[in-house]
């Protein structure tokens, strides 16, 4: 019976004054949605940046690293002796991925791994009429290369698949087929390091918008690329592999370790900044969307100590008519939580509808038509949570302070 009192006199305060009522929602609404707002933005530009990257990165590379270096084998052998070498070299025993099946059938059991891929890339001159330009021509596995870099969405011209049919076609890239006046149908010319020469039909250009990929990278199938330098059915240079989850990548990369003498590379590894980057976005949003909802709790808290003062004699009169501290803590702790739910509602609905906004304003860079955008659930619920709490906390501080007063010293004057 006195809990429905204690409501009943924290819907009074709320409706006595309005206008201090939704000034105090407005700090929570505010908060929230910028909160929902920041965090949907930086993860929309770090899964835009990520998509930009993993278009030509996987989540984990398996290669040849080369031989260790054995020019100065005598003196490790022989420690003591007066041997030594002039213009000692590196000798390179082995080129590529040997018994490349076995080792792709390992990778392939493991639970995380999502898909995989084989590669055979080679350095080569592009030729066409004149023009010459040196880049890499990339032989793959059609299916499952777009399975691991989902190529076939930065298609310009032509059919991703198409390739598989053809063991004499060339995908190029769009700045490439640009510098060499390329086009569907012509002939592009390969000559390798070796001086192996041999032409290939243009069947399609992608654009991945990463400007080092798209003017020197070309793609013919594995089997055209072995081929080419007259290797086995089991010759292979790289295995590229993504898993579930990319954050995920190092526990498979040491699974993997023990199981080949061959460089095991996560994309970490390999591309440190963008690991950094999106740690640093990570940080800055989370920073700006706290800074904000702590200002609004600080509103919040001003708000609910005005309105303790103004209630003050209210307050004495309460606890004279017999209401403990419990109570009056109660009553204004139920305003502030009511405030934070109302607020937190309209402000993820509002936090949506800033983000639906900003999501349509044009952008045309790198391959992106509109500000990239993320809706979370997760981040709704933080906000929400966070809200919540900071509100609580707010409205807990006065209205503990109100608990104390004593209504003699009150009435008295």
């Amino acid at each position: 019976m006195l809990t429905s009192i204690n409501n009943r006199i924290s819907q009074i305060h709320l409706t006595s004054n309005v206008k201090q009522t939704v000034v105090a929602m407005l700090g929570v609404t505010f908060g929230i949605s910028m909160y929902v707002f920041m965090t949907g933005f930086m993860t929309g530009v770090n899964n835009a940046q990520s998509d930009l990257a993993f278009s030509a990165l996987s989540h984990m590379r398996i290669y040849n690293d080369g031989p260790a270096d054995n020019t100065n084998i005598a003196k490790k052998v022989f420690p003591n002796s007066l041997v030594n070498l002039r213009d000692a070299k590196i000798i390179k025993y082995t080129d590529g991925i040997k018994n490349a099946t076995a080792l792709l059938s390992s990778v392939q059991s493991q639970p995380d791994v999502a898909s995989i891929t084989t590669q055979v890339n080679i350095n080569v001159f592009f030729k066409n009429a004149g023009n010459k330009v040196s880049g890499m021509v990339s032989g793959v596995d059609v299916l499952n290369e777009n399975k691991v870099f989902n190529i076939s969405k930065y298609m310009v011209s032509g059919n991703w698949n198409e390739l598989q049919y053809r063991s004499d076609g060339i995908i190029a890239g769009k700045d490439l087929a640009k510098s060499l006046s390329l086009k569907i149908g012509d002939n592009l010319n390969l000559l390798t390091a070796d001086g192996i020469a041999k032409n290939y039909k243009v069947i399609g250009i992608f654009q991945t918008n990463v400007t080092s990929i798209d003017k020197s990278k070309a793609y013919i199938t594995i089997g055209a690329a072995r081929q080419l330098l007259a290797a086995n059915q089991d010759y292979v240079t790289d295995i590229q592999v993504n898993v579930q989850d990319f954050n995920k990548t190092k526990p498979l990369v040491d699974k993997i370790k023990p199981l080949t003498p061959y460089k095991v590379e996560s994309w970490q590894m390999a591309n440190q900044q963008l690991e950094a980057g999106s740690k640093l976005r990570d940080i800055i949003a989370i920073s700006v969307s706290l800074t904000i909802l702590l200002v609004a709790g600080f509103g919040i808290y001003n708000i609910m100590n005005m309105t303790i003062n103004q209630k003050i004699k209210e307050i004495a009169i309460l606890k004279a008519m017999g209401f403990s501290g419990k109570d009056v803590t109660q009553i204004f702790l139920t305003q502030a939580i009511i405030i934070g739910i109302i607020g937190g509602v309209v402000g993820m609905g509002f936090g949506y509808l800033v983000s639906s906004l900003v999501n349509r304003v044009p952008f045309e860079v790198a391959g992106l038509h509109t500000l990239p955008m993320a809706y979370i659930p997760k981040n709704y619920a933080l906000a929400f949570m966070f809200g919540l709490v900071t509100t609580f906390i707010a409205g807990y501080l006065p209205a503990h302070k109100a608990s104390k007063i004593d209504p003699v010293d009150i009435i008295r004057g």
